[in-house]
């Protein structure tokens, strides 16, 4: 199921209802990441990219149909070069990528505000990667001890962003 997701929900409320389970299907992502793209609220299934320094399979995926999914970008939480810029934001929202999450840095801080998808990262960084189309992708990530996997689905609105391993029925969070 990679259609795209309503984004009438809550992390607040999708913790509240999950404040008990301890089977580690659903995480919380760490409070580190800044809001960009025009969707301040976004959901889907997740594909990874694991990369440092180089952004060409971030490209490669973003070129792909999206079908309301969720891209996540590690990049290792270093902060030396910007995995993401206005121009992959684009090709992202044209392609139906409902967000983009970097654990790293994004540039083009204007486009990205532009571009209707949902786009967090670190911080800013104006300085481009390199191009020599290293990385893996779609294996599991891990964001400062917290796994996402391919296939997971991301929840994020203003409070935090949530992962599950399946889709959640909104109509009880």
């Amino acid at each position: 199921m990679n259609t795209m997701p309503t984004t009438n929900f809550s992390t607040c409320d999708m913790c509240d209802a999950r404040l008990e389970d301890t089977d580690g299907r659903f995480r919380v992502l760490p409070p580190l990441f800044q809001s960009f793209g025009g969707l301040q609220a976004f959901a889907g299934a997740v594909s990874t990219v694991q990369c440092l320094d180089d952004n060409s399979l971030v490209r490669a995926a973003l070129t792909e149909p999206g079908q309301g999914r969720v891209l996540i970008v590690d990049g290792g939480g270093v902060m030396r070069r910007a995995l993401v810029g206005g121009n992959l934001a684009v090709l992202g929202e044209r392609n139906g990528w409902s967000g983009i999450v970097v654990y790293g840095c994004v540039r083009d801080v204007a486009e990205l505000n532009a571009a209707q998808v949902g786009i967090r990262a670190l911080a800013l960084n104006p300085m481009p990667t390199l191009k020599k189309g290293q990385g893996l992708r779609d294996v599991p990530v891990q964001i400062q001890g917290v796994w996402v996997r391919p296939g997971d689905w991301l929840y994020a609105d203003a409070d935090g962003m949530v992962v599950y391993d399946q889709p959640i029925d909104l109509d009880k969070p």
